[in-house]
């Protein structure tokens, strides 16, 4: 990553949860954030200072528009998720196009803006956080769709690392988080004994900071080691 200058971040999904937090606390820490999420009318208030691209990542000209609005970049965090169905639904019963969409949205647009922003991160050294998921490692019933796309996430990023050995290349997972996804996951449960995803944010920073070797990373391993 630059020193000599503003850091630059790109976080995908910003508009709730995790990729919020987290483009919050870059924005605190001076980073130049700029944020795509779906649904974004929310986001001037919330994240003064970013800037703000309204799309859908599987959108090639919304990814076209991301690239316009960004001229260096030191860190690239692949934060947009869709979940599926909710109900989860098994894999025998599992709606095909429902897939295709999980599959588009959580493997071939972070490999497409991935592509779209190798120049940049080459010339920075900068940082790929891939938001992965233990359902791309543990096989959990109606959770087919969402963890085997996570896991395709997962080699994509391995792969990446061995072919780009200059960069910082992760697939993170965050654990259990207190957020929109994870409750359509659980519909009609209780999930306030999960961490708000503000709680993650912390470990998220020292991984970029410290830039361990590439590869798939826990963030409670990096809260552990902060604490």
């Amino acid at each position: 990553m630059t020193s000599t200058s503003q850091p630059n971040a790109l976080v995908t999904g910003a508009g709730r949860g995790l990729g919020l937090a987290l483009a919050r606390t870059l924005l605190a820490g001076g980073w130049r954030v700029v944020v795509d999420a779906r649904r974004s009318a929310h986001l001037a208030a919330a994240l003064p200072g970013a800037v703000v691209v309204s799309g859908d990542v599987t959108d090639p000209a919304h990814r076209d528009a991301l690239a316009a609005s960004v001229s260096r970049l030191d860190l690239l965090v692949n934060n947009a998720s869709d979940l599926g169905p909710s109900p989860l639904p098994r894999l025998a019963d599992a709606p095909l196009a429902a897939v295709r969409r999980v599959y588009e949205t959580n493997v071939l647009a972070p490999l497409a803006l991935t592509q779209l922003f190798l120049p940049l991160l080459r010339a920075s050294h900068g940082t790929v956080l891939n938001v992965s998921s233990d359902a791309a490692v543990e096989a959990y019933a109606g959770w087919g769709a969402y963890g085997s796309s996570k896991a395709a996430l997962d080699q994509l990023t391995a792969v990446l690392a061995a072919e780009e050995p200059e960069l910082a290349v992760y697939a993170v997972d965050p654990g259990d988080m207190r957020t929109e996804m994870h409750q359509a996951a659980f519909p009609g449960e209780d999930i306030s004994d999960r961490p708000e995803p503000e709680a993650v944010v912390p470990a998220l920073l020292r991984l970029i900071a410290t830039r361990p070797p590439s590869g798939r990373v826990r963030a409670a391993d990096f809260a552990e080691a902060s604490a």
